[in-house]
């Protein structure tokens, strides 16, 4: 079965650290062969919206914890991981790795 995460990103000045979150969560993801949709919210607004079909699919939530996100509760009922925005840009293997190790556990 195919591992499938949703992530939404963002950071106080919603600039730059909330798209090279964005990218780091799905390369890291990507690396692992899971699927990986990004939806950011950034000075400009939301971008990249997640659809209730990626969401739905999703096995695992991850949220930027900096900055409140918007529309969290479309994730309710969803294993939800929060992490920091420079975890994300700099540790995003690690996150994919501990969210690996808790998903076998699950299983």
């Amino acid at each position: 079965m195919m591992t499938r995460i949703v992530a939404v990103t963002a950071c106080p000045s919603g600039v730059a650290h909330t798209y090279m979150a964005a990218e780091a969560i799905e390369s890291a993801a990507k690396a692992k062969g899971w699927q990986c949709s990004v939806e950011t919210q950034g000075s400009i607004g939301i971008e990249n919206e997640l659809t209730r079909e990626a969401i739905a699919e999703a096995d695992v939530v991850i949220l930027t914890k900096d900055i409140d996100i918007k529309n969290t509760d479309r994730f309710k009922g969803k294993t939800i991981v929060h992490i920091g925005i420079s975890d994300a840009v700099k540790r995003s293997a690690a996150v994919m790795d501990k969210i690996a190790a808790h998903l076998t556990l699950s299983t």
